[in-house]
């Protein structure tokens, strides 16, 4: 079964993006799709970014924690809101950390916002960063506007067979991806 790490990208009070990330375990434990492990950056709370792990002298408990995760995961969701038309800082800094440890790796996005459309602004910037560092994003996204009526605080779908089918989709490709990794 394969091992899928989900980065809940939001360090905010009062979080709504983080929903979708419970809905995510949920959806591959319940299914038996892979073992699924949130990687809360709030918990982590990462200090700003200094230099990447490889040039770090000491680098903390936390830091080598969080590497070694994304190191040891088959695939990779990043569920995001979208800010000012971008992902958080504790994003980018989460991502710039490591270097080696996303070369190649599946990641799939997913984007929330308050709003209509779902994110798609920092949507295209996350593809672009991820891009840039040789990750393999998967093709198939997984926006959601208007992100505190989709999910309630436990991650519940407001509308669990529709969200359920696009999460089938989404987590589909994700999981296509990461067999094809493991047959290279």
């Amino acid at each position: 079964m394969p091992n899928i790490s989900i980065i809940s990208a939001s360090v905010r009070t009062g979080r709504n993006s983080h929903r979708a990330a419970l809905y995510f375990q949920d959806y591959l434990t319940d299914g038996k799709l892979a073992e699924a492990e949130i990687l809360d950056l709030k918990a982590y709370n990462f200090p700003i970014f200094e230099d990447k792990l490889k040039a770090q002298k000491s680098p903390s408990k936390q830091v080598l924690d969080f590497a070694a995760k994304i190191k040891n995961s088959d695939g990779v969701i990043i569920v995001t809101p979208e800010y000012n038309g971008g992902y958080p800082a504790s994003l980018k800094n989460a991502i710039d950390l490591l270097y080696e440890e996303w070369h190649g790796k599946p990641i799939s996005i997913c984007t929330a916002s308050a709003g209509d459309f779902g994110g798609s602004q920092a949507l295209v910037q996350l593809q672009f960063i991820l891009w840039k560092i040789g990750a393999w994003t998967v093709t198939s996204v997984f926006p959601i506007p208007r992100v505190q009526k989709a999910f309630d605080e436990n991650g519940k779908p407001a509308d669990k067979a529709a969200t359920d089918k696009l999460a089938h989709v989404f987590l589909k490709k994700l999981l296509e991806s990461v067999a094809a990794k493991q047959q290279s």
